[in-house]
Parts: structure tokens; C-alpha cells; sequence
């Protein structure tokens, strides 16, 4: 849009132009406007905008709204599955273990973390204590 005079049509809106130009010349009284002139019209209108599109073209300006956002809604509605990867299952990260010999010594051993210390060795440790 920069560099260009006041007034001046670019190029991609002036072939459109002639392209509706061509099609109301041979349209029957009270036909629509055919739906790939609409997505033309419509990505042209977000490159140049909604007012100058529909000016050159001679639309309505609220129906190439209309079709500018239906058009976008299109575009972000065409997702239909997205496939997340599976997320890791993470250990539990506090542990509580208590043991107790029939004199009734106990002991109680409580970590938090993901490390985990050598159970075997504190269990036997404590058994094997005099």
C-alpha cells in the first residue's frame, strides 16, 4: 500500500475489478455474486482493506465484512484434531516408611525429592542393630 499515488488502484484489485467487471456483464437480474469472487474479494480486503476493496469493486461494504469474517473463521475452524504428546508420569516425590520390631524399637523414615535412598540397606541396619 506505501509508494503508491493518491487515488491509484493497485494491480491485484484492479484485476479483480475486472474480473466482477466481467461477471455483471453476464449475470442474470438478482443472481449472487458467485463465492469465488467473494474469497477474492475478501483476501484482497485484508490486504488493502475493507473500505478502498469494497470501493474498487463495488460492494457493499458490511456484506465483504461479513465475508471477510466468515472467512477467517473458516481458516481457524479447519483444526479438527490435535494430537498433544503424552505427558511423562512423574514418581511420587514424598515417601513415609516406619518400621517396628517386636521390643518394640521403631523407626521412621521420611524423604521428600525424586532420590531415593538405599531401603534394603536402612531396613537391615535397623534389624540387624543390637
Amino acid at each position: 500500500m506505501r509508494g503508491r499515488k493518491h487515488g491509484e488502484v493497485p494491480a491485484a484489485l484492479s484485476r479483480l475489478e475486472r474480473r466482477f467487471a466481467d461477471w455483471r456483464k453476464t449475470r442474470y437480474p438478482g443472481e449472487r455474486i458467485p463465492e469465488r469472487l467473494w474469497r477474492s474479494a475478501a483476501k484482497l480486503a485484508a490486504d488493502f482493506g475493507l473500505n478502498q476493496t469494497a470501493t474498487v469493486l463495488k460492494l457493499d461494504y458490511y456484506s465483504l465484512k461479513r465475508q471477510v469474517s466468515e472467512q477467517v473463521a473458516e481458516s481457524t475452524s479447519t483444526a479438527a484434531f490435535i494430537e498433544l504428546p503424552p505427558t511423562p508420569i512423574v514418581p511420587a516425590n514424598e515417601c513415609i516408611i516406619e518400621l517396628e520390631d517386636g521390643a518394640g524399637a521403631s523407626m521412621r523414615m521420611h524423604w521428600k525429592g525424586s532420590a531415593t535412598p538405599d531401603l534394603l540397606a536402612l531396613g537391615r541396619s535397623f534389624w540387624n542393630a543390637e
